[in-house]
Parts: structure tokens; sequence; C-alpha cells
């Protein structure tokens, strides 16, 4: 079994009592990825014993832990998690799968999953495109962004060409 604790930093995810309904999501969007082990709270524990505390997993190689904390805390914007997509075919299943049932696409590659988690789906080549020796170059892109929610990885590039 695979210790979440070889990682340095591990995020913590706090959901109300579905922690392990958004880790089977997870498990089930990213190929590769895994639960790697179960807690449950005891005797005399804020929620039933028995129940869930917490689930490390793994994405794509990256360590999680899912707790079930209760209703106190809820996920905002200020924290999000970046997919770097190559193609615009991972860019498409990133976002359909992630936004689906309940999730919701914002803008400039920005959705939330149906848990209300945040994610950004990028290609790679958006810092290339952005940071451009020619600043009218950047700003065609930065404008070309603004009007898209999913990223068209063709229009950025035609965007930085001219």
């Amino acid at each position: 079994m695979t210790n979440i604790h070889s990682q340095k930093i591990n995020p913590c995810l706090w959901f109300d009592t579905n922690a392990e309904e958004a880790v089977n999501f997870y498990t089930s969007v990213f190929k590769n990825s895994k639960k790697l082990a179960v807690s449950y709270y005891a005797d005399g524990a804020p929620m039933p014993k028995g129940s869930i505390l917490t689930i490390s997993f793994q994405l794509l190689g990256q360590n999680f832990l899912a707790l079930n904390g209760g209703p106190d805390f809820k996920f905002t914007e200020a924290v999000s998690f970046i997919v770097n997509c190559e193609t615009q075919e991972e860019i498409d299943y990133y976002w359909e799968n992630l936004s689906k049932d309940g999730g919701a696409e914002i803008e400039c590659g920005w959705l939330k999953d149906k848990f209300g988690l945040s994610w950004q789906i990028v290609p790679p080549i958006i810092t290339e495109l952005m940071s451009s020796e020619h600043p009218e170059k950047s700003t065609r892109v930065m404008q070309a962004i603004l009007k898209m929610k999913k990223l068209d990885l063709k229009t950025l590039k035609q965007a930085y060409a001219g």
C-alpha cells in the first residue's frame, strides 16, 4: 500500500459527510488513481461511530486526503487545482467530466465540480502564450481567454499568431 506520508505536502479536502462519494468521483475521472486507506470515527466523536472520518487517495500519483468534517466549511475559489492538458481532447475530457452532474462552468478555463471544488483546466503552453516578449501577442491571448469558459487551444494559438 502506498503511504500518504511519502509526499511532503498533501491537500486535505473537507467534506460534510460525502467524502467517499467525492473520492469515488475523482478516482473515476482521473485514470491511474486509487483509494489508499480509510479511517473511521470512534465512540465520542462528533460523527456517528463507524462512519468514515478520512480517505487517503491518489490522483495521477498526487496524494490527497478527504475528510468528513461536517457542514462547517465549504470550498471557495481561493483554492483550485490546475489540470495541465497537452491537447484539446484532454481539455475536453476533464472539462466535461469534472463539470458534469451539477458542476458549473465558470470562465477562463475554470470550473466547479459537483462538490464545489474549483479546477483550472489549462494547456501548459498558456504560460508561453501569456509571457511573450511581444505584449501585443499576450494581450490578444488574454482577450481571447476572457471570452471563453472552456479554453480552446486552437483559438488561443490563433490569437497569439495574430
